[in-house]
């Protein structure tokens, strides 16, 4: 599980909890709980975003939200490893010896792109179609980030639609005097929920799940210059200083060689 994704969300809320009953005490919460607001933020919102999708890509659009909280199964120094144990089984077997190794790699686009190499597809196709497939799945993570940045657009407008309609119900009762302060609390507490749904929850997310594509495609770019290198023949020596590129100055020193020709470690 991604500790940061808690812990992050977590704290949010429990320093606005803290800001709200720090001074005034655990029953001040009660003023900031209304059915009303948060049906037309929350819900407002929500419903607006619905209109712009379909049901399926909807559903799709939510279920990232748990995508936050898993840890990368898969680290750039592993990657470039894996790679470099099949330049080495390429360069003492052949070519053709990587189909036998493929049944051992679970990554499917890495494994589509051994068979390629191994059926002799041309390097400039293998490529295209390598890097095809990335812009695919770059799209559908680019559209779950797009829906929770459509969300925490609407958040705040839909915010301030439920302040503006409690405004306008409170001036037409501007006769009791007494009613006008707790109404326009109410009022305002629609631009409340509506800024948190946007900071506290879209936001976040949408980031997070950016960060997430730009780590996917930096391993898919990994393993597609590793597969063209071992197809060109080249040095393992030389694809591991040229994959070590996509590592941090301090990772790439930390990295070790394994056996003839460079074998990797994972990146420190």
């Amino acid at each position: 599980m991604d500790i940061a994704s808690v812990v992050g969300l977590a704290l949010c809320l429990a320093l606005v909890f803290y800001g709200i009953v720090g001074s005034n005490g655990m029953s001040a919460i009660f003023s900031f709980l209304d059915r009303d607001s948060a049906i037309i933020t929350f819900g407002g919102a929500i419903m607006a975003v619905l209109a712009q999708n379909s049901i399926d890509s909807f559903k799709t659009g939510f279920g990232t939200f748990k995508i936050i909280f898993r840890t990368p199964t898969v680290q750039t120094g592993d990657v470039i490893k894996q790679v470099m144990n099949l330049a080495n089984v390429a360069r003492k077997e052949g070519l053709l010896s990587l189909e036998e190794a493929a049944g051992n790699v679970e990554d499917a686009f890495l494994k589509k792109g051994i068979m390629l190499v191994v059926d002799g597809t041309d390097p400039e196709l293998v490529r295209a179609i390598m890097e095809t497939e990335m812009d695919a799945i770059e799209t559908r993570h680019k559209d779950g980030k797009t829906f929770w940045e459509n969300l925490g657009a609407m958040g705040p407008a839909w915010g301030m639609i439920g302040t503006l309609i409690g405004l306008v119900n409170m001036l037409k009762n501007l006769s009791d005097a007494a009613a006008i302060g707790p109404a326009m609390a109410v009022a305002l507490l629609t631009t409340l929920y509506g800024s948190m749904l946007s900071n506290w929850i879209c936001t976040p997310v949408a980031n997070k799940l950016g960060m997430r594509n730009a780590e996917e495609m930096a391993i898919k770019g990994i393993q597609v210059e590793g597969l063209l290198s071992i197809q060109a023949g080249e040095n393992p020596r030389v694809i591991e200083e040229k994959l070590k590129s996509y590592l941090t100055p301090k990772d790439a020193a930390n990295f070790t060689s394994e056996g003839e020709g460079g074998g990797g470690g994972e990146g420190g």
